[in-house]
């Protein structure tokens, strides 16, 4: 292998193994202004899109040990999506564009290590944002605390509810 092929493995093996998600889409037919639309929309997110050949994405994974990523099978056209952000928003994006533009689609993906088909892919998009999910969390956390409260604020009144009516029953006779 050339040295300069050398060199791109080795960065495409760093940004698979540094980034903590990596899709692979398929762009075949995107015009080049729909593709920086795209590129612009996923740098809102923090992630970056960049496309190469398929045969050295899966050489850098068999050199960085990434065996189950070497095993996937990359066809026809292939970006790289790499970021550290949230890769939901990131999943929904290639999603969305997808509706808009027919020519990408997700093919797999890798997160933390595990890899991850196209249908996969999209599940992850129908997920809610992290934020949302954080919020529902701390829902279910709170929600004994809540209860509690509410039982206890219950029994006090009912206890006022029978002290009252008792004075009041005094209060006619």
């Amino acid at each position: 292998m050339r040295s300069e092929k050398k060199q791109l493995v080795g960065e495409i093996g760093q940004v698979l193994t540094d980034s903590a998600f990596v899709y692979f889409v398929s762009y075949k037919g995107l015009p080049v202004k729909h593709f920086t639309v795209l590129r612009d929309e996923l740098a809102k997110h923090d992630a970056r899109c960049i496309v190469l050949k398929n045969r050295l994405i899966l050489k850098a994974a068999q050199l960085n040990d990434l065996s189950d990523l070497a095993g996937i099978d990359l066809a026809d056209d292939t970006a790289l999506i790499s970021g550290t952000g949230d890769a939901g928003a990131v999943a929904k994006v290639i999603k969305d564009f997808n509706k808009s533009h027919n020519q990408v689609a997700a093919k797999a993906g890798m997160i933390e290590g595990g890899v991850l088909t196209a249908a996969d892919v999209d599940a992850i998009a129908a997920l809610p944002s992290k934020e949302a999910l954080q919020a529902q969390l701390l829902g279910v956390l709170q929600a004994p605390a809540r209860n509690l409260v509410s039982v206890l604020n219950n029994s006090v009144a009912s206890i006022v509810n029978v002290l009252n009516n008792y004075k009041e029953k005094l209060e006619d006779n």
